[in-house]
């Protein structure tokens, strides 16, 4: 990090603090490699651990039996043999996020390790986020980062937030607004996932300009450059972590997340966001792909390798095979015929992929057709007893309530379900939201679906009359209890989910084979 840096990255808070973020370091690797230094900032971990280091005020017994295990929670997090003992972990995720929540009840808000909300602001109205930027007092995070930025902002030029998720969004505008008025002649950018969606909505118009000097979609590698008179210098460089907190992270060692892809190798799913945001998909070679990966594990010999790809590529699964990473690692997949195959399944094994999520989506053949998923239920049944049996654990996605899926589709999913369920490690279970920008949204009778101007989903007519009050009941009350399904569910980490999945299946693979 330059100590004369005309540049500073901030990846905001709130989010979950278990791996470095992989956006800034992107583009701080982008613009070292112009000469261009600049400077990062995980406000996202080192906001919640200086709440966490505070006692909450006006304690309860919980709080204070909390307060007083902190620092052996954090510990724990960091430990590998927590991800052996669920009750231990179950303990410290559930104290430390007590903590969290209570530092922020003077402010109103309520913090958790992976959410944030406050009283009387949405972070789907532009005005509210505006208003949170006028006043970033009221923010639980302002004495922790009103005395961390002055310092960071001297000689700076460009302030660039990373917005990815809505639970970032109040805390980014506050951020903003202290910078605004402490630093009125730096120049501040938003990009991110969730900038992105906003800018790519059909209705957009810019209602931060009094505040936001520039607003970037998609990758900001080239819009960051540009602004600083630079150009690229050779191929896309590895991203930088160095720069970063490695070792607070709230997992058991180094988590590398690394991106070989913008957007989705599909593409074809109707009512998908990216094809509603027009995002292209922009892969690296595979061979690149893979020999960075090996460098960045050479470099920074992380414990877990997190492939953030929408859906790894079965270009790249294959050279993972040719060229097996020496650290288990982990990502998304699509289904196909390629991971039917039990002798390539016992490769990726070998190859070291510990978990893969798949978006399963539904039991039901009719639905997947109709929704353009590209995904056959046979197909997909000798996939997950092929990944059994290679020992990759799964981490299913299932979608209901989408336009095609009536309350016997949904039946026919928990069938599916129940008879896969040794083949599914974990799940997780949504209700089908329709993207606004969707070209299919406009013939189904789309309304308001939350209040707020900078909402992405609409509300809609449900053509068979299984609307969302219907679908939460079935999944409530019906789904979520079967015997087979809840024991599946039980296995899913507390709000950190499928980020530390696969650290439970490496220590139960550990654990075996001491006992063995």
């Amino acid at each position: 990090m330059s100590a004369h840096a005309p540049l500073l990255l901030i990846h905001p808070p709130v989010a979950k603090a278990c791996e470095p973020p992989a956006g800034i370091a992107r583009l701080a690797a982008a613009l070292d490699g112009a000469g261009v230094p600049c400077r990062l900032l995980d406000a996202n971990l080192e906001g919640q651990l200086a709440l966490l280091a505070h006692e909450p005020p006006a304690a309860d017994t919980w709080s204070r039996r909390a307060a007083g295990q902190r620092d052996r929670h954090l510990a724990a997090l960091r430990t590998p043999g927590t991800y052996r003992a669920p009750a231990r972990y179950n303990r410290a995720v559930s104290d430390l996020n007590r903590l969290l929540d209570r530092s922020g009840a003077a402010c109103g808000a309520t913090i958790g390790l992976a959410d944030y909300r406050q009283e009387g602001f949405s972070p789907l109205s532009s005005a509210d986020l505006l208003r949170a930027a006028a006043h970033p007092e009221r923010n639980p995070f302002y004495p922790w980062f009103s005395a961390r930025l002055p310092p960071l902002l001297e000689g700076v030029r460009i302030v660039g937030l990373s917005l990815n998720y809505l639970s970032q969004a109040l805390c980014t505008f506050a951020m903003a607004g202290f910078i605004r008025r402490h630093a009125p002649q730096a120049v501040i950018v938003l990009g991110g996932g969730l900038t992105t969606s906003w800018l790519r909505r059909p209705d957009w118009r810019n209602p931060f300009g009094g505040l936001i000097d520039h607003l970037a979609a998609g990758p900001g590698e080239a819009f960051l450059l540009g602004l600083c008179g630079a150009a690229p210098a050779g191929p896309p460089p590895l991203p930088g972590y160095a720069a970063l907190p490695l070792a607070d992270y709230l997992a058991p060692g180094l988590i590398l997340p690394y991106s070989s892809a913008a957007g989705c190798w599909w593409n074809g799913c109707s009512f998908c966001p990216e094809r509603a945001e027009g995002n292209v998909y922009r892969p690296l070679p595979a061979p690149q792909a893979a020999a960075d990966l090996h460098a960045l594990c050479a470099v920074y010999r992380p414990h877990l390798v997190h492939l953030l790809d929408n859906a790894v590529s079965p270009a790249l699964l294959r050279a993972l095979c040719a060229a097996p990473l020496p650290v288990p690692w982990y990502g998304f997949a699509r289904i196909d015929a390629q991971l039917a195959d039990p002798d390539f399944c016992r490769e990726l094994r070998r190859a070291g992929c510990v978990m893969l999520k798949l978006g399963l989506e539904s039991g039901d053949q009719e639905v997947l057709d109709r929704l353009n998923k590209g995904i056959d239920l046979a197909t997909t049944e000798r996939a997950l007893a092929a990944l059994r049996s290679a020992g990759i654990a799964v981490y299913g996605y299932l979608l209901f309530g989408t336009p095609a899926e009536d309350e016997a589709a949904a039946r026919r999913t928990l069938d599916f379900v129940v008879r896969n369920s040794r083949a599914l490690d974990f799940l997780n279970v949504a209700l089908f939201n329709m993207p606004v920008g969707a070209t299919e949204a406009r013939d189904y009778g789309t309304a308001p679906f939350y209040s707020g101007d900078l909402s992405l989903y609409t509300d809609f007519c449900h053509p068979l009359g299984w609307q969302r009050g219907k679908v939460r009941r079935f999944i409530g009350s019906e789904f979520s209890r079967h015997p087979a399904v809840a024991a599946i569910l039980r296995r899913d980490p507390p709000l950190f989910t499928s980020n530390h999945a696969p650290l439970f299946v490496q220590a139960a693979r550990e654990q075996g084979k001491e006992g063995s």
